[in-house]
């Protein structure tokens, strides 16, 4: 199936390994000219290497070092994109994540979460919208969890991919006018070298070994390239009637219906 996503521009936040990297690949395949972002530039520029491998040309993929969670990069990353490739079709919002634990976690490890994840998500959604509007067409998307739509995970973690998942529905009704789509897409249990579920089973095998026999109905987990694939078939003009929604990849690990 041709996704019909030749030459559409994309930036992917947090895109140097995981599930970032996966949807720079999976775009980059079907043809996106592809901008990257992170802090580090020796993992930048591996990323810009694997993605360039499937990219066409060393031309289509635009690596930018920076750091989401400060306006100013922000601002710089979206310049650059507009700069070097003319226009903005996709963002994939996909840096995020919150420490602590139960409700004895203090202040700064809430807040340590929301500016992580829920305002790169705002902000760079804001400075993507206006190109967008201006194209009359857009994706945006937010990489969330099973755990923003059910109890599971973290207490921070949980709230701020449920704001996640609740801005895009917010702001898929909002812009569906100026032809721009918004959506979640909520993954389950990942495994992916350097990923939380891989260092959970490097320290405890036997225990991640009954995790994956109680949970995950399939006996094994998810990988970045199944998330990675979906992102780019609802990035796509393939599915261009899916907005609003957040599309669960998770092999029917969640319970919620």
């Amino acid at each position: 199936m041709d996704l019909g996503l030749s030459d559409h521009v994309a930036i992917i936040t947090g895109s140097t390994r995981g599930l970032g990297l996966a949807s720079a690949k999976a775009l980059a395949a079907e043809g996106c000219r592809v901008v990257l972002s992170g802090r580090t530039p020796e993992t930048l520029e591996q990323a810009a290497r694997d993605v360039r491998a499937v990219a066409g040309g060393a031309d289509r993929v635009l690596p930018i070092q920076a750091d989401v969670t400060v306006p100013a990069d922000i601002e710089r990353l979206v310049t650059a994109a507009v700069e070097t490739f003319g226009r903005i079709d996709i963002l994939v919002n996909n840096v995020g994540g919150g420490s602590g634990g139960g409700i004895e976690t203090g202040d700064a490890d809430w807040q340590a979460a929301v500016d992580l994840t829920l305002f790169p998500a705002v902000r760079m959604s804001r400075a993507v919208v206006p190109h967008m509007r201006a194209a009359g067409r857009g994706v945006i998307m937010l990489i969330a969890s099973i755990f923003g739509r059910e109890a599971g995970g973290r207490m921070t973690y949980n709230a701020v991919k449920a704001a996640e998942i609740s801005l895009g529905k917010t702001m898929a009704q909002q812009l569906a006018p100026d032809g721009i789509r918004v959506l979640s897409v909520s993954p389950g249990s990942i495994l992916f070298p350097g990923g939380s579920w891989w260092k959970r089973q490097q320290a405890d095998p036997a225990a991640i070994a009954q995790f994956v026999k109680q949970e995950l109905p399939f006996g094994r987990f998810g990988t970045d390239r199944e998330v990675g694939d979906v992102v780019a078939f609802l990035a796509s003009p393939r599915a261009s009637w899916v907005s609003g929604t957040s599309v669960v990849v998770d092999g029917c690990q969640s319970r919620a219906f």
